[in-house]
């Protein structure tokens, strides 16, 4: 605005005088601390929007001062007209006008052309014109109605430096003496034709002369109006004292559409404008280019960075957000999604009310960064609840498939059910959980959950299947083990046919149960027919490990056959050997059973094939010996000489030939004792049963001792001599225990007695002199013990005689090959 008036000192009664502060002095220092102060005490921060800002600038004591003064109610220092023209406004002042709404604050620059700066030193009063239109919603230019069309004192230079600003942030310019300064101002390429009034709006307004006509330069002063500048659309309102009038009511609601500045853009909030007119000032003092929008910019971004972080530590102070983690750190919190979106919103509202004048690209984008920050920071929280949320899920769709299980149902359907009920409710609870501003994808947790029930289920489903093969694995090892050991031990031709039907019906009812078990599982027929072919193996290897063992007991139960066969007839009561047996068929019989059952045990038949094992080990073991061909003998024996059998897989081999061959050897010698036995205890029982000497011999006895008989007759002495050695000999024979002692043959015998002979002797004659030297009292009662002690003596004899059986005798040697 382009302001005449007269140099008069106006007094505008009933105006309240409004506070004052220095905004910048004279040597170009921001008073930060006095702008801070004003804005307080004059309540600017609480205004938004809602507050203008008009400058005033011109020649040194051309009355802006008093204008301001009289216009707005404010107390600027006016200069003394009494002491001559001066400098009286020293850097650039900033007050409240009184009684003007919305609030508007006044900014009274230093005068330009003043005599105090020197003829060439123009920076700070350009400084201060650049400052005045990037701050200021409304410039008032005040000059002299004679000064138009000169150059100094028109302002013509400080114009210039207005317009040769950056031509995006200034606007303003003035019709006619303007249009040539306008046509003179470098501009950029694409504005080199562009016409003054696509940027500026002149308006003339014209004021009484003070001096001249008082009353009416302040009814003027006091209704007239006036145009604005914003951030495009910039209005310098030239006023002729002579032509407008009512200046002053033209200020009121001038930010309102259709006032002064009622078409601004851009505006700084009032809580921002001590900020944004120090970092204005400060690059206009380090001669940089006035990019007014960048400014904007910068200032809403300190301030909405500044208000972010303010809220951001509201926000992590937050009782509420507080209370809110520190329980979801125990277990999941109920309505999570709700109670902390509400708590977020209410951060962010309280932004937005703090940050809404600022300029919206940088108010949005700061609101989006205090809103990823708070995201960032309840994001782990927000994992921690879906942490809670799958856990439990997890849980309880493992209580819920045992439970199924117990019950009965099938394995698979209740797999299903189960997992696709425990994932529904957890999809319901992150659903719950989300928050409105993030809308943060749980796909990847439920995902994970998917995989930890598919595993849980997987591990479950292999226990099922582990149980039920070890059930009938069990069963089949119950059913095979004890039979097939049985079949083993009777070895017969129809063990291992018996043995074959075993397993086969074993194993089929094994199978039969598993398959049907194995129904519920919902497998692939590959897998059941696999576990199945399994099961069969297994049965079968039951079989083969029972053989393997039974094999390896092979002589052992050799041994208990033979002694079984031989010991016991076909009633199976135990044999007495009363001498009327054939030990030798007896032996040949048990030992033919014996190699029946080796044979049966050398390889394992769970085929039907056929095989020459029995007759190999007949012919080189069994028949060797009766064969009296010696070429013959070699070569049946020498068919054991290997170690695989023929028409028999290696694998299926129990016993090889070599093996065979050894068993058989040491399986004869451990019972040969046993026959040998048999053969002496038929011999003793025979002649126990014949103890009178044969007919030929009593013969001979009658014929060649009749000389001695017929000695006998004639002298009965010698009949006393020969009953005295009978009883000596008699009683030698039971003190020494012969028969007892050749029982286990002639010298073993003859050693025995040979040793116990002579004390023995020595013993009786002892006995006889000590009977000999007793009382003739007791003579009756000797005679009577020393007949007792005959009878008792000869009672023992017999009955030793008769329990040892009959004295040692020569073993006669049989054929035991067999």
């Amino acid at each position: 605005m382009l302001a005449f008036d007269s140099k008069s000192k106006i007094v505008i009664l009933g105006l309240k005088e409004a506070l004052m502060r220095g905004l910048i002095d004279g040597d170009g220092v921001f008073n930060v601390s006095g702008v801070d102060n004003f804005i307080k005490e004059v309540k600017l921060e609480e205004c938004g929007l809602s507050y203008a800002v008009v400058s005033i600038m011109g020649p040194q004591s051309s009355g802006k001062s008093t204008l301001l003064n009289n216009l707005f109610g404010t107390n600027f220092r006016e200069m003394d007209a009494f002491r001559g023209r001066s400098q009286t406004t020293k850097g650039i002042w900033i007050a409240r006008c009184a009684g003007i709404e919305p609030c508007t604050v006044v900014m009274d620059l230093e005068g330009t052309d003043g005599r105090e700066r020197g003829e060439d030193d123009t920076a700070f009063e350009k400084q201060s014109a650049l400052f005045a239109l990037a701050v200021s919603d409304i410039v008032l230019i005040n000059m002299w109605c004679h000064d138009i069309g000169r150059e100094q004192a028109a302002n013509k230079p400080l114009l210039k430096t207005v317009f040769q600003t950056p031509l995006e942030n200034l606007e303003p310019v003035l019709r006619e003496d303007i249009q040539k300064i306008w046509d003179s101002v470098p501009k950029p390429q694409a504005h080199k034709e562009t016409p003054l009034s696509d940027f500026f709006n002149v308006e003339v307004v014209a004021l009484s002369s003070y001096e001249e006509k008082e009353e009416q330069f302040k009814e003027q002063v006091c209704s007239q109006s006036a145009l604005h500048i914003g951030e495009i659309q910039c209005h310098l309102i030239l006023l002729n004292r002579w032509f407008v009038y009512n200046l002053r009511q033209r200020f009121f609601q001038s930010v309102a559409p259709g006032g002064l500045a009622g078409d601004r853009r851009g505006v700084v909030p009032a809580n921002a404008f001590a900020f944004s007119a120090k970092q204005m000032w400060q690059v206009i003092k380090d001669n940089k280019d006035l990019d007014l929008p960048a400014h904007k910019v910068m200032v809403a971004t300190v301030r909405c960075e500044e208000i972010a972080n303010e809220k951001f530590s509201s926000f992590i102070a937050n009782e509420n957000w507080r209370e809110l983690e520190d329980a979801v750190q125990s277990g999941p919190v109920s309505g999570f999604g709700k109670k902390l979106s509400s708590i977020l919103q209410s951060c962010l509202s309280e932004y937005d009310t703090e940050a809404t004048y600022f300029e919206e690209s940088v108010r949005s984008s700061k609101r989006q960064q205090l809103q990823e920050k708070l995201l960032q920071l309840v994001q782990p929280t927000f994992q921690d609840v879906l942490g809670h949320l799958r856990s439990g899920a997890l849980e309880n769709f493992k209580h819920a498939f045992e439970k199924a299980l117990d019950a009965g149902e099938g394995f698979s359907s209740s797999a299903n059910t189960c997992a696709q009920s425990c994932i529904s409710k957890f999809v319901k609870g992150c659903e719950e959980a989300v928050i409105e501003q993030a809308k943060w994808d749980t796909s990847k947790i439920q995902e994970k959950l998917e995989r930890d029930i598919e595993a849980h289920i997987s591990s479950v489903r292999t226990a099922k299947l582990s149980e039920l093969t070890t059930l009938y694995e069990s069963k089949l090892n119950v059913a095979l083990s004890g039979p097939v050991e049985a079949l083993l031990d009777g070895a017969s031709d129809e063990t291992w046919p018996a043995i074959r039907k075993l397993l086969r019906r074993e194993g089929e009812l094994a199978v039969y149960g598993l398959s049907n078990a194995l129904s519920g599982f919902d497998m692939d027929d590959e897998t059941r027919n696999k576990m199945c072919s399994d099961l069969e193996k297994y049965a079968q290897g039951i079989v083969e490990t029972k053989a393997k063992e039974e094999a390896g007991r092979a002589l052992m139960r050799m041994k208990d056959r033979f002694a079984t066969i031989f010991s016991h007839d076909s009633d199976s009561m135990p044999r007495v050997w009363t001498g009327k047996e054939d030990i030798r068929a007896i032996t040949k019989m048990a030992r033919s059973a014996s190699l029946k059952l080796l044979s049966v045990m050398a390889v394992i038949r769970l085929n039907d094939e056929l095989d020459n094992i029995e007759k190999t080990l007949t012919l080189a073991l069994f028949n060797s010996t009766s064969n009296n061909t010696t070429s013959k003998s070699i070569s049946t024996i020498d068919s054991l000489a290997s170690s695989t059998w023929e028409q028999v897989a290696p694998e299926k081999t129990l016993i090889t030939p070599v093996q065979c061959k050894s068993l058989w050897r040491q399986f004869k010698n451990e019972t040969e004792y046993t026959v040998t036995q048999a053969i002496s205890a038929q011999e003793a029982n025979r002649r126990n049963n014949n103890w009178l000497p044969p007919p030929w011999a009593i013969l001979a006895l009658v014929v060649l001792g009749f000389n001695e008989f017929m000695t006998l007759l004639r002298n009965p002495l010698w009949l006393l001599v020969l009953f005295v050695g009978y009883l000596i000999s008699k009683a030698l024979w039971v003190q020494l225990n012969i028969s007892g002692e050749f029982r286990n043959g002639a010298l073993p015998g003859l050693l025995s007695l040979s040793t116990k002979f002579l004390p023995t002797v020595m013993n009786l004659l002892k006995k006889l002199a000590e009977e000999g030297q007793a009382p003739p009292t007791n003579s009756n009662q000797s005679m009577n013990s020393s007949a007792q002690s005959e009878v008792t003596t000869n009672g023992e004899s017999s009955s030793s005689s008769s329990s040892s059986g009959s004295s040692p005798v020569k073993t006669v040697p049989i054929d035991t090959s067999a």
